[in-house]
C-alpha cells in the first residue's frame, strides 16, 4: 500500500512524556557514560546529556502508511535545545510529517517535533528526523532537499574514540526503544543483518558525548544543537571515532568505525 501523502503538514495529537533522574542516568549508561562521567551517571550534582533531548521530543504523530517495520531504518536526526534539560521533568510534544520523498529504492519520510514544558508552555526542544523505508520508493515524487555539507580540507581539530559494549543495545533499549532489530537475531535476519545492530540513536548519543567533552567543555548548557545522517549500521562491541572540525560556535563532525566505515555523516553541532 502506498504511503499516505495526505498527512504532510498535519499535526499529530500532542503527547506528554515525563522522565525521572533514574531515566536520565540510565540513558547516560546506555550511550556509554562511565566512571569518568559521574555527573551524568549518578545523582551527585546530576546533569543531563544533551542528546537525551531526542528521546523526550519523540511522539507517535500521524500514521503515514502500512509497511514491513523490518524495512524501516532511522536516516537522519537533528535537535535544538532551547534550555538545559533538567534531571527530571515533563514535556508535551507535537509531531508532524513535513515531507515524503522518493529515493528510488525507498521513501524518505521527514518529520518535525516541538516539545514544550508542561507547566509553562515554554519550548524546550525542537527536533527533526527522517526514516528511510526500503521498497516504498518509485512513486515519481520529489527526491527532497539537498545538503551542502562538505568535508573540511584539513585535519580534524579533535578525534575522540569510544568503545561500545557487546550488550550496549540491551542497555540502551531500556530507555524506551524496544525495536527487536536491536535485540532479536531472527528479526535482524529479516532485515538483512546476521545479528542485531546498535540503535542509531545510541550511536548518536555516543557521538554527542564526544562533542560535549571535546568542544563544549563538558558543559551541557553550552551544547545548543546537533544533527547528522545515519549512513551505515554499527554492531554492539564496535568502537566509534568522532572527527571534529571547529569554526567558532559552528562544529562539523563525522563518526566512523575502526575500518573507516562512516556511520554518521554530514554532522553539524552548535556550541556556545
Amino acid at each position: 500500500m502506498p504511503l499516505d501523502h495526505s498527512v504532510i503538514g498535519l499535526d499529530g495529537e500532542p503527547q506528554e512524556r515525563s522522565w525521572t533522574a533514574k531515566d536520565t542516568m540510565l540513558y547516560a549508561l546506555g550511550v556509554g557514560a562511565g566512571t569518568s562521567e559521574l555527573e551524568f551517571a549518578t545523582e551527585k550534582g546530576q546533569r543531563v546529556l544533551p542528546t537525551f533531548a531526542v528521546l523526550i521530543a519523540q511522539s507517535r504523530g500521524r500514521r503515514f502508511g502500512d509497511f514491513d517495520p523490518a524495512m524501516l531504518v532511522h536516516a537522519e536526526q537533528g535537535f535544538e535545545l532551547h534550555r538545559e534539560l533538567p534531571a527530571a521533568g515533563s514535556v508535551r510534544t507535537t509531531t508532524k510529517v513535513t515531507g515524503i520523498y522518493d529515493k528510488g529504492s525507498g521513501a524518505l519520510v521527514a518529520t518535525e517535533a516541538g516539545a514544550v514544558d508542561v507547566e509553562t508552555g515554554e519550548l524546550v526542544v525542537s527536533s527533526r528526523s527522517s526514516v528511510f523505508i526500503r521498497g516504498e520508493g518509485g512513486f515519481g515524487g520529489d527526491r527532497g532537499p539537498r545538503d551542502d555539507w562538505t568535508l573540511p580540507d584539513r585535519a580534524p581539530d579533535h578525534k575522540v574514540t569510544y568503545g561500545t559494549r557487546p550488550e550496549q543495545a540491551l542497555i540502551y533499549r531500556l530507555s524506551g526503544d524496544y525495536n527487536p532489530l536491536h535485540s532479536d537475531p531472527e528479526f535482524a535476519a529479516r532485515a538483512g543483518f546476521d545479528r542485531p545492530i546498535l540503535h542509531g540513536l545510541c550511536t548518536y548519543g555516543v557521538t554527542g558525548r564526544a562533542l560535549l567533552h571535546a568542544v563544549a567543555g563538558s558543559d551541557p548548557a553550552r551544547f545548543k544543537a546537533m544533527s547528522g545522517r545515519f549512513s551505515s549500521p554499527v554492531f554492539p562491541g564496535e568502537s566509534l571515532t568522532v572527527s571534529i572540525w571547529v569554526d567558532g560556535t559552528d562544529v562539523l563532525f563525522r563518526t566512523a568505525k575502526d575500518d573507516g566505515t562512516v556511520v554518521i555523516d554530514r554532522g553539524r553541532a552548535v556550541v556556545a
